[in-house]
């Protein structure tokens, strides 16, 4: 009864999809090479607050589907009676009211059962284990995008700390060009303005500094909560020029993308549960057919409870259904078929997404490799330019412009290469979660 679900058809847009090694099949700490993020990692998975919240909904999805799944059973109840009176009998009145003093006694069990012939039942049951199913790819959502907080918080710290390096050297470097320029002024063969330009880029350098310590706290507060730890308790680990740490990533694509991706799961069972919902309000229309039975005893005393006589029982066949609910049954209906169209396009929206996901991470990884190299040979020739143009203008080949210039260019270069470094880490956690890895753990 009611409508069929298909998945849409979405194929994998790249020829590399039919490779059989993905970094999807990767555990996370062979993503996470770093102890100290592992450690973060297995704290955040086992105390973090997410897990325990997804952990207790996907409890509740579990046992509404234990309850419905009670549905396809009889139900079976008992129900007993004792008690001694004046003109009643097991608590009903005599309509005579003739002062007689009886006894009453009876029990009995007694069982009903829907007889599920239209498939009510069974699309109840089928809506409740597709929204387990949802709840439980929604619980490795969860834990994948987890992974991928605490690493990027993690690597984002790092890079703080590669900040905070490059801000106190400039200031020590510029500081100590201020003193060249004073030494020089006192000699008299420089002017003031020297030592006041060196003085002012030595000012905004050391600026930067409590700044950049405000965004590490800021950084290690938000870890915490991640954690579900108090604050105060990150410890920092390696650093972003530790290539070892980067985890080498295989080139191809997981062939079976749309099985993996628990967001891209999720969607697909929540389409299901919609379409089995279909199923469920159709199932309104009809009557609902059913068997009754009693089993048991009756006696006007407890003492010939054993007669013959007393014994009860009864078996019976019903039926209810509905005649006339003011359109309230067509509301239900239409609104259960668009709730499954709904469903459905979010579920290609989500697929489609994911797609995305894994080419943008694949792009971020090729390209940022590429941005390092350039970077890292601008770091060295503004090095290099640094160390000659303070030598030229000790030499009095050059004026103090030159010097002040190339400190200028150096450590924002520098800055840029650290962010570059820690965009590489973060793109292949990135393409990890693209690819909706780690379930081989």
């Amino acid at each position: 009864m009611g409508p069929t679900y298909h998945r849409p058809n979405l194929e994998v847009p790249s020829s590399e999809s039919n490779q059989d090694h993905s970094v999807s099949d990767l555990s996370w700490k062979d993503i996470c090479k770093d102890p100290i993020l592992r450690q973060y990692i297995q704290t955040a998975l086992d105390k973090g607050y997410d897990v325990k919240i997804a952990e207790a909904r996907l409890a509740q999805a579990r046992a509404i589907a234990q309850q419905v799944n009670g549905m396809y059973f009889p139900s079976i109840g008992y129900n007993s009676a004792a008690d001694r009176g004046k003109n009643a009998t097991l608590g009903n009145a005599y309509t005579s009211g003739n002062g007689t003093f009886a006894e009453g006694f009876d029990a009995y069990l007694s069982a009903t059962w829907e007889l599920d012939f239209w498939g009510r039942v069974r699309k109840l049951n089928e809506e409740a284990k597709a929204q387990y199913l949802a709840s439980n790819e929604a619980r490795k959502s969860l834990t994948l995008s987890l992974i991928s907080n605490v690493a990027n918080a993690y690597y984002d710290l790092l890079e703080l700390d590669v900040e905070l390096t490059i801000a106190r050297d400039s200031r020590i470097a510029f500081e100590e060009s201020l003193h060249l320029f004073n030494r020089r002024m006192e000699a008299g063969v420089s002017s003031r303005l020297e030592s006041a330009s060196a003085e002012a880029a030595m000012a905004a350098s050391a600026a930067k500094i409590p700044e950049i310590e405000r965004l590490i706290s800021l950084k290690e507060n938000e870890l915490s909560v991640l954690l579900g730890q108090r604050l105060g308790l990150i410890t920092h680990g390696a650093q972003l020029d530790d290539s070892s740490l980067l985890a080498e990533v295989p080139a191809g694509l997981s062939s079976s993308l749309l099985e993996r991706r628990p967001d891209v799961r999720a969607a697909e069972e929540l389409a299901i549960a919609a379409n089995a919902h279909v199923g469920v309000t159709l199932g309104g229309f009809l009557p609902r057919i059913g068997l009754s039975s009693i089993l048991g005893a009756v006696s006007p005393s407890l003492n010939s409870i054993n007669n013959e006589k007393a014994e009860l029982w009864s078996i019976g066949l019903n039926g209810a259904g509905p005649l006339f609910q003011g359109g309230g049954l067509f509301g239900q209906y239409r609104y259960s078929k668009q709730n499954w169209e709904e469903a459905k396009t979010r579920y290609q929206q989500v697929a489609l997404n994911a797609f995305a996901d894994a080419a943008n991470a694949l792009t971020n990884r090729q390209k940022l490799n590429e941005i390092r190299i350039q970077k890292e040979i601008q770091v060295r020739a503004l090095r290099e330019q640094t160390k000659l143009a303070k030598e030229r203008y000790v030499a009095g080949k050059s004026n103090y412009l030159e010097v002040i210039q190339a400190q200028e260019q150096l450590y924002p270069a520098e800055s840029s290469l650290a962010q570059t470094k820690r965009d590489q880490f973060k793109a292949v956690i990135q393409l990890y979660s693209a690819l909706g890895g780690g379930w081989s753990m």
